[in-house]
Protein backbone atom coordinates (compact mmCIF):
# COMPACT_ATOMS: atom_id res chain seq x y z
CA UNK A 1 0.00 0.00 0.00
CA UNK A 2 1.29 3.47 -0.88
CA UNK A 3 2.13 5.92 1.84
CA UNK A 4 0.58 9.37 1.78
CA UNK A 5 1.42 10.90 -1.62
CA UNK A 6 3.40 13.80 -0.21
CA UNK A 7 5.84 13.58 -3.14
CA UNK A 8 3.21 13.23 -5.87
CA UNK A 9 4.40 14.82 -9.10
CA UNK A 10 8.04 14.90 -8.01
CA UNK A 11 10.95 13.11 -9.67
CA UNK A 12 13.69 11.38 -7.70
CA UNK A 13 16.99 10.09 -9.08
CA UNK A 14 18.76 7.50 -6.92
CA UNK A 15 22.23 6.28 -7.86
CA UNK A 16 23.20 2.74 -6.97
CA UNK A 17 19.47 2.08 -6.86
CA UNK A 18 19.43 -1.57 -7.90
CA UNK A 19 19.95 -3.08 -4.45
CA UNK A 20 20.58 -2.50 -0.76
CA UNK A 21 20.25 1.03 0.54
CA UNK A 22 19.63 2.54 -2.88
CA UNK A 23 16.73 0.23 -3.65
CA UNK A 24 15.20 0.85 -0.22
CA UNK A 25 15.42 4.62 -0.82
CA UNK A 26 13.89 4.32 -4.28
CA UNK A 27 11.05 2.23 -2.88
CA UNK A 28 10.35 4.65 -0.02
CA UNK A 29 10.30 7.72 -2.29
CA UNK A 30 8.13 5.87 -4.81
CA UNK A 31 5.69 4.84 -2.08
CA UNK A 32 5.44 8.52 -1.19
CA UNK A 33 4.32 9.29 -4.74
CA UNK A 34 7.55 10.22 -6.52
CA UNK A 35 8.46 9.00 -9.98
CA UNK A 36 11.79 7.25 -9.60
CA UNK A 37 14.86 7.00 -11.81
CA UNK A 38 17.48 4.48 -10.72
CA UNK A 39 20.89 3.74 -12.15
CA UNK A 40 23.59 1.14 -11.64
CA UNK A 41 26.19 -0.66 -13.71
CA UNK A 42 24.55 -4.09 -13.64
CA UNK A 43 21.69 -4.35 -16.14
CA UNK A 44 20.16 -7.53 -14.73
CA UNK A 45 20.15 -6.09 -11.21
CA UNK A 46 18.46 -2.94 -12.53
CA UNK A 47 15.78 -4.99 -14.28
CA UNK A 48 15.11 -7.01 -11.13
CA UNK A 49 14.86 -3.84 -9.03
CA UNK A 50 12.53 -2.20 -11.56
CA UNK A 51 10.23 -5.23 -11.48
CA UNK A 52 10.03 -5.04 -7.69
CA UNK A 53 9.26 -1.33 -7.75
CA UNK A 54 6.68 -1.65 -10.51
CA UNK A 55 4.96 -4.48 -8.62
CA UNK A 56 4.53 -1.99 -5.77
CA UNK A 57 2.83 0.47 -8.13
CA UNK A 58 5.83 2.77 -8.48
CA UNK A 59 6.63 4.52 -11.75
CA UNK A 60 10.30 3.78 -12.40
CA UNK A 61 12.87 4.05 -15.17
CA UNK A 62 16.34 2.55 -15.28
CA UNK A 63 19.60 3.59 -16.90
CA UNK A 64 22.78 1.56 -16.98
CA UNK A 65 25.35 4.09 -15.79
CA UNK A 66 28.91 4.25 -14.55
CA UNK A 67 28.60 7.19 -12.18
CA UNK A 68 32.34 7.87 -12.41
CA UNK A 69 31.99 8.67 -16.12
CA UNK A 70 31.87 12.33 -17.08
CA UNK A 71 30.37 11.22 -20.41
CA UNK A 72 27.57 9.03 -19.03
CA UNK A 73 26.29 11.36 -16.30
CA UNK A 74 24.80 13.99 -18.68
CA UNK A 75 22.98 11.19 -20.53
CA UNK A 76 21.49 9.92 -17.24
CA UNK A 77 20.27 13.38 -16.28
CA UNK A 78 18.83 14.15 -19.72
CA UNK A 79 17.08 10.80 -19.99
CA UNK A 80 15.51 11.21 -16.56
CA UNK A 81 14.31 14.72 -17.38
CA UNK A 82 12.92 13.68 -20.77
CA UNK A 83 11.09 10.58 -19.53
CA UNK A 84 9.95 11.65 -16.06
CA UNK A 85 10.41 15.43 -15.79
CA UNK A 86 12.74 17.84 -13.96
CA UNK A 87 14.62 16.25 -11.08
CA UNK A 88 13.34 17.38 -7.68
CA UNK A 89 15.35 14.95 -5.54
CA UNK A 90 18.87 13.67 -6.21
CA UNK A 91 20.14 10.94 -3.90
CA UNK A 92 23.83 10.20 -4.36
CA UNK A 93 23.98 6.71 -2.91
CA UNK A 94 26.41 4.78 -5.12
CA UNK A 95 29.53 3.78 -3.26
CA UNK A 96 32.22 1.14 -2.89
CA UNK A 97 34.69 0.14 -0.21
CA UNK A 98 38.10 -1.51 -0.26
CA UNK A 99 39.57 -2.18 3.15
CA UNK A 100 42.93 -3.29 4.47
CA UNK A 101 46.35 -1.90 5.42
CA UNK A 102 46.90 1.29 3.45
CA UNK A 103 50.45 0.32 2.51
CA UNK A 104 49.14 -2.78 0.75
CA UNK A 105 46.66 -0.87 -1.41
CA UNK A 106 47.28 0.44 -4.89
CA UNK A 107 46.82 3.74 -6.68
CA UNK A 108 44.10 1.93 -8.61
CA UNK A 109 42.28 1.18 -5.34
CA UNK A 110 42.55 4.86 -4.42
CA UNK A 111 41.16 6.00 -7.77
CA UNK A 112 38.30 3.51 -7.76
CA UNK A 113 37.07 4.55 -4.31
CA UNK A 114 37.54 8.30 -4.75
CA UNK A 115 35.95 8.28 -8.21
CA UNK A 116 32.89 6.34 -7.04
CA UNK A 117 32.35 7.82 -3.58
CA UNK A 118 33.39 11.42 -4.20
CA UNK A 119 33.96 12.39 -7.84
CA UNK A 120 30.60 10.90 -8.91
CA UNK A 121 28.77 13.15 -6.45
CA UNK A 122 30.51 16.21 -7.88
CA UNK A 123 29.64 15.14 -11.44
CA UNK A 124 25.98 14.43 -10.67
CA UNK A 125 25.44 17.58 -8.65
CA UNK A 126 27.15 19.69 -11.29
CA UNK A 127 24.84 18.29 -13.96
CA UNK A 128 21.61 18.43 -11.93
CA UNK A 129 22.09 21.77 -10.18
CA UNK A 130 21.50 24.21 -13.08
CA UNK A 131 17.90 23.06 -13.57
CA UNK A 132 17.28 23.11 -9.81
CA UNK A 133 18.71 26.64 -9.68
CA UNK A 134 16.45 27.69 -12.54
CA UNK A 135 13.41 26.27 -10.72
CA UNK A 136 14.66 27.58 -7.33
CA UNK A 137 13.94 24.30 -5.59
CA UNK A 138 15.39 20.85 -5.05
CA UNK A 139 16.85 18.36 -2.60
CA UNK A 140 20.27 16.77 -2.83
CA UNK A 141 20.95 14.01 -0.33
CA UNK A 142 24.42 12.49 -0.17
CA UNK A 143 24.74 9.12 1.51
CA UNK A 144 27.98 9.40 3.43
CA UNK A 145 28.99 7.32 6.46
CA UNK A 146 30.09 7.61 10.05
CA UNK A 147 33.45 6.88 8.43
CA UNK A 148 33.22 10.46 7.23
CA UNK A 149 33.27 11.57 10.88
CA UNK A 150 35.56 8.96 12.45
CA UNK A 151 38.67 7.05 11.49
CA UNK A 152 39.54 3.39 11.90
CA UNK A 153 42.37 1.02 11.04
CA UNK A 154 42.30 -0.46 7.53
CA UNK A 155 39.85 2.18 6.31
CA UNK A 156 42.23 4.90 5.09
CA UNK A 157 41.06 5.25 1.48
CA UNK A 158 37.38 4.76 2.32
CA UNK A 159 37.49 7.26 5.18
CA UNK A 160 39.30 9.76 2.96
CA UNK A 161 36.50 9.52 0.40
CA UNK A 162 33.77 10.02 2.98
CA UNK A 163 35.54 12.88 4.77
CA UNK A 164 35.90 14.49 1.35
CA UNK A 165 32.21 13.91 0.69
CA UNK A 166 31.30 15.70 3.91
CA UNK A 167 33.38 18.70 2.85
CA UNK A 168 31.83 18.71 -0.61
CA UNK A 169 28.33 18.44 0.85
CA UNK A 170 28.89 21.38 3.19
CA UNK A 171 30.18 23.60 0.41
CA UNK A 172 27.32 22.70 -1.92
CA UNK A 173 24.83 23.42 0.84
CA UNK A 174 26.25 26.93 1.30
CA UNK A 175 26.29 27.65 -2.43
CA UNK A 176 22.84 26.30 -3.22
CA UNK A 177 20.75 27.32 -0.22
CA UNK A 178 20.37 30.83 -1.66
CA UNK A 179 18.59 29.20 -4.61
CA UNK A 180 16.12 27.31 -2.42
CA UNK A 181 18.02 24.02 -2.81
CA UNK A 182 18.71 21.95 0.28
CA UNK A 183 21.81 19.76 0.43
CA UNK A 184 22.18 17.22 3.22
CA UNK A 185 24.37 14.29 4.22
CA UNK A 186 23.25 11.10 5.90
CA UNK A 187 25.97 9.29 7.85
CA UNK A 188 24.93 5.73 8.70
CA UNK A 189 26.90 3.28 10.74
CA UNK A 190 27.13 -0.32 9.52
CA UNK A 191 24.08 -1.32 7.49
CA UNK A 192 23.08 -4.96 6.94
CA UNK A 193 23.74 -5.19 3.19
CA UNK A 194 26.14 -7.07 0.93
CA UNK A 195 28.40 -3.99 1.07
CA UNK A 196 28.99 -4.19 4.82
CA UNK A 197 30.69 -7.57 4.77
CA UNK A 198 29.24 -7.91 8.29
CA UNK A 199 31.97 -10.28 9.52
CA UNK A 200 31.38 -10.98 13.19
CA UNK A 201 28.60 -8.41 13.50
CA UNK A 202 25.06 -9.54 14.23
CA UNK A 203 22.85 -8.36 11.31
CA UNK A 204 19.87 -8.15 13.66
CA UNK A 205 21.68 -5.42 15.61
CA UNK A 206 22.82 -3.49 12.55
CA UNK A 207 21.03 -0.71 10.74
CA UNK A 208 18.71 -1.85 7.96
CA UNK A 209 18.39 -0.26 4.49
CA UNK A 210 14.91 0.96 5.44
CA UNK A 211 16.42 2.95 8.31
CA UNK A 212 18.44 4.99 5.83
CA UNK A 213 15.41 5.32 3.55
CA UNK A 214 13.41 6.69 6.48
CA UNK A 215 16.06 9.37 7.05
CA UNK A 216 15.94 10.36 3.37
CA UNK A 217 12.15 10.61 3.53
CA UNK A 218 12.41 12.90 6.55
CA UNK A 219 14.88 15.20 4.80
CA UNK A 220 12.83 15.63 1.64
CA UNK A 221 9.61 16.39 3.51
CA UNK A 222 10.91 19.21 5.70
CA UNK A 223 9.06 22.50 5.91
CA UNK A 224 10.45 24.96 3.34
CA UNK A 225 11.93 27.39 5.84
CA UNK A 226 14.72 25.15 7.14
CA UNK A 227 16.87 22.15 6.33
CA UNK A 228 18.72 19.47 8.25
CA UNK A 229 22.30 19.56 7.01
CA UNK A 230 23.48 16.28 8.52
CA UNK A 231 22.00 13.11 9.96
CA UNK A 232 24.11 10.63 11.95
CA UNK A 233 22.40 7.26 12.08
CA UNK A 234 23.26 4.47 14.53
CA UNK A 235 21.59 1.24 15.58
CA UNK A 236 19.93 1.23 18.99
CA UNK A 237 22.17 -1.65 20.08
CA UNK A 238 25.83 -1.88 19.15
CA UNK A 239 26.40 -4.77 16.72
Amino acid sequence: MKRENVLAGQVALVTGGSRGIGLAIAARLGEMGAKVSICARNVSALEKAASELQAAGIEVMTTQTDVTSEVQIPHLIRKTQQMLGPIDILVNNAGIGIFGPFHEQSAGDWDAIQDTNLKSVFLLCREAAPEMIRRKSGHIVNISSLAGKNTFANGAIYCASKWGLMGLTGCLAEELRVHGIRVSAICPGSVATDFSGQGAKDPAKMLQPDDVAHAVAALVTQAPGSFISEVQLRPTRKP
